[in-house]
């Protein structure tokens, strides 16, 4: 490594320890970087670095993911699907975290990835290039926040056939009406203000981790003898999907970790409300990710080991196969007392990706960028949160619900969401790498001159999860079992697509300054 990164290195460790987050210096230091950037802060920095970490970790809810995408893994491959299809995936996510982290460092703006784009795009396409990023990005928070629910609404009607001894079995149109219910207490959750909503996020950790160390430890010792061999547990492979090729089949198990390892870019759409966001939101992407990544593994193995018959999890009448596992493990009682805690991280979860979609909403509108812009960008004066982009959000999400009516919901609403917000992870790191590296300015984190190989690394797997997930689960299927992903991905994409051509080229030239950056020295990158 040249000498000079040494140095920017050993300096931030040293700032990083001396900075005192809550000192009035430290977030005017904020918010005259993001005057630099373009905008005069509206936030009150009220998330520590601790707090802005856990909101990254509950925003990924690992007990709550791997419980709702636990069928992904077991048609897929079986023991080999739960084990490995969870392990590959990380260490590409990775990559793509790693990039995000050093781009959120150098440029801490509610904006994101959309800012990022339009910053290392060559000038004459930055516009089009945040345009792009902005709405993929829109349509992966909002499917992801109606997902999220959705699988939270699952939870409940297990709960009701579990508690009823299967007499109670609730329909599609009850689990929309519970979908709509927890989307309309979310709205009100993260409505709150910007304090609240921090010291939220300590319990949403806490409860998020305690429940995944519970799971973990009762599925060990209650299971007793009855598991299977170490052999078994790591090496048995099952193809269920109805793709007669095995390794397509198994390369189907990467919806799950892929689902799950999401949302992390939440620490930069509320890095206006950070103190310390240089520092503090790359942490958050890098930790957050990592510790998902671990806890889930760890998860996925002890559940390997407890399944002693992929095929009867699979013939569940539960809608979520994790329920029929606790039961057949825990019994009645002790799988109920379980679930309801991760029915409680779920809605958690659920609540922390509202916050992080409204704030997605807010900033796209603040750029002019969405129909109706001066309502959606509009700060609430009590509560100084962006009141009317929580409810956009949850009522775009009740819409997006629709699709619980069909027997595919979860996959397409769990690949709508991946490719929109992968698709905005990684069109701003291909910019990176590409013409936007001698544009870039890095901030406390870096890459170095290891910014290049991870890039590529992070690009290139992006671009195959994007093609895996647009295919069916099945290679031949019907309109109710159909992926409707593409449906949701080509409809914002002919939306987008027609509304620059026609119009939005003429007027939207990228993020719009709301101050006047001419006392700063950077203002002319802007």
């Amino acid at each position: 490594m040249p000498k000079d990164e040494k140095t920017v290195e050993v300096h931030v460790k040293v700032e990083t320890l001396a900075v005192d987050e809550g000192s009035p210096k430290f977030h005017n230091a904020d918010d005259e970087l993001l005057a630099k950037l373009g905008y005069k802060a509206e936030f009150k920095r009220e998330f520590s670095m601790l707090e802005t970490i856990a909101f990254a970790v509950s925003i990924m809810g690992v007990i709550a993911s791997v419980t709702s995408t636990f069928s992904f893994p077991l048609v897929s491959g079986g023991h080999v699907g739960m084990v490995w299809g969870w392990f590959i995936p990380c260490f590409f996510v990775m990559a793509v975290a790693l990039s995000m982290a050093e781009l959120v460092s150098s440029m801490p703006t509610s904006a994101g990835l959309y800012y990022f784009s339009a910053k290392l795009a060559p000038p004459k396409y930055a516009a089009l290039a945040s345009w792009i990023t902005g709405w993929a990005n829109i349509t992966g928070q909002v499917t992801l926040v109606c997902s999220i629910d959705f699988t939270c609404a699952q939870m409940i009607t297990s709960a009701i056939t579990v508690g009823s001894n299967g007499a109670i079995v609730p329909s599609s149109g009850a689990t929309y009406g519970i979908l709509l219910a927890i989307l309309f207490c979310h709205g009100l959750v993260c409505s709150a203000a910007t304090n609240v909503l921090a010291r939220l996020n300590i319990f949403y950790v806490m409860v998020n981790g305690g429940t995944t160390v519970a799971a973990i430890v009762a599925l060990l010792v209650c299971s007793g003898d009855n598991k299977v061999s170490t052999k078994d547990a790591f090496t048995a492979f099952e193809n269920n999907t109805g793709w007669a090729n095995d390794g397509w089949a198994f390369l189907l198990a990467f919806t799950a970790p892929m689902w799950t390892l999401t949302g992390y870019d939440s620490a930069a759409h509320i890095s206006e409300e950070v103190a310390g966001a240089q520092r503090s939101a790359p942490i958050a992407i890098i930790l957050g990710v990592a510790s998902t990544e671990i806890l889930g593994w760890l998860l996925l193995i002890t559940a390997s080991f407890a399944t002693t018959s992929v095929s009867s999890l699979l013939t569940t009448n539960l809608p979520l196969p994790m329920g029929q596992l606790f039961l057949d493990v825990l019994g009645k009682r002790g799988m109920l007392a379980v679930w309801s805690l991760i029915i409680v991280v779920q809605f958690v979860t659920g609540a922390a990706q509202g916050v992080d979609a409204s704030r997605v909403i807010f900033a796209f509108a603040r750029d002019n960028a969405l129909p109706g812009s001066r309502w959606w960008k509009k700060i609430n004066q009590h509560t100084q949160t962006p009141v009317n982009a929580v409810w956009f959000v949850m009522v775009s999400a009740a819409i997006c619900g629709l699709l619980g009516f069909s027997t595919a919901a979860l996959s397409s609403l769990a690949g709508a969401s991946v490719i929109g917000l992968y698709v905005s992870y990684a069109t701003p790191i291909f910019l990176r790498i590409t013409s936007g590296r001698n544009a870039f300015s890095p901030g406390p984190f870096t890459l170095g001159r290891w910014y290049m190989p991870v890039g590529i690394i992070a690009v290139s797997w992006v671009t195959f999860i994007v093609v895996l997930l647009l295919f069916p689960a099945a290679q031949t299927t019907r309109a109710q079992g159909m992926n409707y992903t593409v449906v949701i991905i080509m409809g914002v994409f002919i939306f987008a697509s027609m509304s620059w051509v026609v119009s939005a080229r003429t007027w939207f030239h990228g993020p719009i300054k709301n101050i006047d950056t001419g006392a700063c020295d950077d203002s002319k990158q802007f």
